[in-house]
């Protein structure tokens, strides 16, 4: 095998986007599109890869970090001319050079792994990744020659009527001789409408060189989508999920309205997990297996345990451990640890807070900045009252209390183990453990009051 490297189209400016956020930026699936190209490109065996910068030059970098070189293209002119700025990175390099565009985020390894062998085997200097479409107006067309190889490509509005009819497109991705790449490249002309240097040029020149041009077709023409305006984005954003879906679902994960489930690309669920309609699951979530999760629900980044059911609820950037309970209407903000065996009941808010094995907030209360230890009974309408305006504060809740309802414990404090706090209390000391804190105030009755307003009237 020869050594491979991969230019990453990615400098354009994107105008049809109608969006202050650069093109390749746009995420599909929760991922920007280049960083979904990149992370296929990354599980082929490449040496270098090259991505092409413009437009969003920094974000770009900042996004795809370490994982790439870059090459700054400060003119667009062209995607010959963009290929070219990889020249002092690549060229004279022997091997082979693959060129995909970063709008492209359904292009699968798979499929540029078969591009790549089909290059080499056939001993090509080019090789155009080509697919069939029902409808090809608009497109670059394949014409080939009896042998099968590749002519020249037509573009649309230089086709003629019968090679209008042609259904094999040109899809924009390619691979090179990389030698030979750079050396076409030197003599590709801007002589058109555009004034710009185009790289399907290369293709003429290798040509009239007499060196082999071939095409390898994608039975999928949907991978190589690309995006320019958000009706091809949400385009995107459907054929991802929908492949995303179905393999989870051929994973032993059952979804039960695959069309209204949302889960993204890097999202790992154990077998026999049920999604239920509605879901959203973002970022490096990692779901066990049995779990119930929906509906309605929305988790992103956060690691759940075997047989935990979260129902209607918001989870964020947390540990959830197994046989937890969670939901209708609960959250779990970032930073909270949730053991097992928990109960998270409607409208309970937890916020950067630990809470304890078998520990309960069944209802309508607010954990924040806490430590709840084991086998914990919160009350209906008890908070942790951590803010003093300025500064956050912790509450400590040890084993075994019970927080009766209604209670405000104002941090920092401490609640010793075993210990009761009795409903209605505002706690502001520390309450030892086995001890009941009463901390309200007297009830007074004034018998026959009522009478004696009326008599005011």
């Amino acid at each position: 095998m020869s050594n491979r490297y991969a230019v990453i189209l990615a400098a354009g400016q994107g105008t049809r986007m109608k969006s202050k956020l650069y093109k390749v930026l746009h995420p599909v699936c929760g991922k920007p599109m280049v960083q979904h190209v990149v992370d296929q490109v990354m599980k082929l065996n490449i040496q270098e890869i090259v991505t092409i910068i413009g437009h969003g030059a920094e974000m770009v970098q900042a996004q795809l970090g370490d994982s790439s070189q870059y090459a700054l293209q400060d003119q667009q002119l062209g995607t010959a001319h963009a290929v070219s700025q990889a020249q002092s990175i690549l060229e004279g390099k022997a091997g082979v050079t693959i060129v995909v565009c970063g709008d492209t985020p359904l292009i699968r390894a798979e499929t540029m792994e078969a591009l790549f062998k089909h290059h080499e085997e056939l001993g090509a200097k080019a090789t155009i990744l080509t697919a069939k479409i029902g409808d090809p107006t608009g497109y670059g067309r394949i014409i080939r020659n009896a042998d099968g190889l590749v002519e020249k490509i037509v573009e649309h509005k230089d086709a003629s009527e019968d090679e209008r009819k042609i259904n094999e497109i040109n899809t924009g991705t390619y691979c090179f001789d990389n030698t030979a790449l750079f050396e076409a490249l030197k003599n590709v002309s801007n002589e058109n409408v555009q004034g710009e240097y185009y790289l399907p040029d290369v293709i003429e020149i290798l040509k009239k060189q007499g060196e082999v041009v071939t095409a390898f077709q994608t039975d999928d023409f949907e991978e190589t989508l690309g995006v320019n305006d958000r009706v091809a984005l949400a385009e995107a954003e459907r054929i991802m999920r929908a492949r995303t879906n179905a393999a989870h679902m051929r994973n032993g994960v059952t979804i039960i309205d695959p069309a209204n489930t949302y889960i993204e690309t890097d999202v790992e669920i154990g077998q026999d997990t049920v999604i239920y309609p509605g879901t959203m699951i973002k970022g490096k979530t990692v779901i066990a297996s049995d779990c119930q999760i929906g509906p309605n629900s929305e988790i992103a980044s956060c690691e759940i345990g075997a047989e935990t059911v979260v129902r209607q609820s918001v989870a964020h950037n947390s540990s959830i451990g197994a046989h937890v309970n969670i939901g209708p209407f609960a959250h779990i903000r970032p930073d909270s640890t949730i053991k097992d065996e928990v109960k998270i009941g409607n409208f309970v808010e937890i916020k950067k807070a630990v809470f304890g094995k078998g520990s309960k907030a069944s209802h309508l209360s607010y954990i924040g900045d806490a430590e709840v230890g084991a086998d914990v009974n919160i009350g209906c309408g008890s908070i942790t009252v951590n803010y003093d305006g300025k500064n956050k504060f912790l509450t400590k809740i040890e084993d075994g209390v019970f927080i009766g309802c209604n209670s405000n414990l104002v941090a920092p404090v401490t609640v010793g183990k075993g210990a009761y706090v009795a409903a209605g209390s505002t706690i502001t000391k520390d309450v030892p453990g086995d001890a009941l804190s009463i901390a309200r105030a007297q009830q007074v009755n004034k018998e026959n009051y009522v009478q004696k307003l009326n008599l005011k009237k």
